[in-house]
């Protein structure tokens, strides 16, 4: 292995042991360091001699790849903490990247499905759950999903955190679950009666239609690599489901419900930290780019309580 490798392969373990990385973000940094100790070795240097003009260069040949710009802001992130592992493990004396600046990112806020989209998308997968004429495994399949919505969209997990929830998430008398997310932090997330039953009932189906599958430890068991429903399955159902529902398939996908989750939080009064909190966010941050909604209801405020706006005065009118 050569001595780039040997650095790329030094500075994956600490960001797997010292900040809990988790195994799809070191895939993406091997991905991303690589592609730039590929560059560097058309260069005839490595990581170790590697100047600014060559970062720079770098980012660059992305630009002219047609690369995203989301894209080169996670490599040119990737970049400098490579780079300042290999200064602080005093692999070299400099941190060539600290003076790397380039566009912030700009996040959009996502686009969110209103609330009455939500209810009609949950309307539409709850119909025939109980029709007894449906063959047992189309009920099942069924109820997975209605089951699977309810859930995501009363908790605003990830969809990675919930088809690999354990199936003691079911139990009908613990009002929270327990999450393990990103980094290996913890956090407990709040359940509606809505989705507890949903989960319980399709407990039942399954133990009642495939009893070996319900003996396994997740709450979606599934025959899969990983032994649980995989997000891509899920993500063909939603799409399905959505077009039932009279929706655009572009705007119902896993995700959306999430963003939908933290949205009418937010509509309803509930304070940023708190949706933080909620989402598993490590950084508030993340959590601003719903701060659209904040604004909105900002701004509804004073035109409804300001004593001096047209709207107030007209209903005291």
């Amino acid at each position: 292995m050569s001595a780039p490798a040997l650095l790329l392969d030094a500075f994956l373990d600490m960001q797997a042991a010292e900040r809990g990385a988790a195994y799809n973000t070191l895939d993406a940094y091997r991905r991303d360091l690589t592609d730039y100790i590929d560059f560097l070795r058309g260069l005839g240097r490595g990581p170790v001699g590697a100047t600014i003009e060559d970062l720079r260069a770098y980012l660059v040949e992305l630009d002219a790849r047609g690369m995203a710009r989301a894209t080169v802001a996670r490599r040119r992130s990737a970049l400098r903490q490579f780079h300042k592992f290999l200064y602080v493990d005093r692999h070299r004396g400099d941190d060539p990247a600290a003076a790397l600046e380039g566009p912030r990112l700009v996040r959009n806020a996502p686009g969110v499905m209103s609330v009455d989209e939500v209810d009609r998308l949950l309307a539409t997968a709850r119909e025939g759950l109980d029709d007894e004429k449906r063959p047992l495994r189309e009920r099942l399949r069924a109820a997975r999903l209605y089951a699977l919505l309810e859930t995501l969209y009363a908790t605003g997990l990830r969809v990675s955190e919930l088809v690999s929830l354990p199936k003691s998430a079911a139990r009908a008398r613990d009002p929270f679950i327990a999450i393990k997310g990103k980094g290996g932090r913890e956090r407990l997330a709040p359940l509606t009666e809505r989705a507890k039953r949903a989960l319980v009932d399709y407990r039942k189906l399954i133990e009642a239609v495939s009893p070996e599958l319900a003996q396994e430890p997740f709450l979606f068991p599934a025959d899969s690599d990983s032994g649980h429903l995989t997000r891509q399955a899920f993500a063909r159902e939603l799409k399905t489901l959505g077009v039932a529902a009279g929706l655009s398939a572009a705007q119902v996908h896993p995700h959306a419900l999430r963003h939908a989750f933290a949205s009418h939080l937010l509509q309803n009064g509930a304070d940023l930290r708190v949706v933080q909190e909620l989402l598993g966010h490590a950084d508030i941050a993340t959590t601003q780019i719903y701060t659209h909604v904040l604004d909105e209801r900002m701004r509804a405020m004073v035109r409804d309580l300001h004593p001096l706006s047209d709207e107030s005065r007209s209903k005291q009118g």
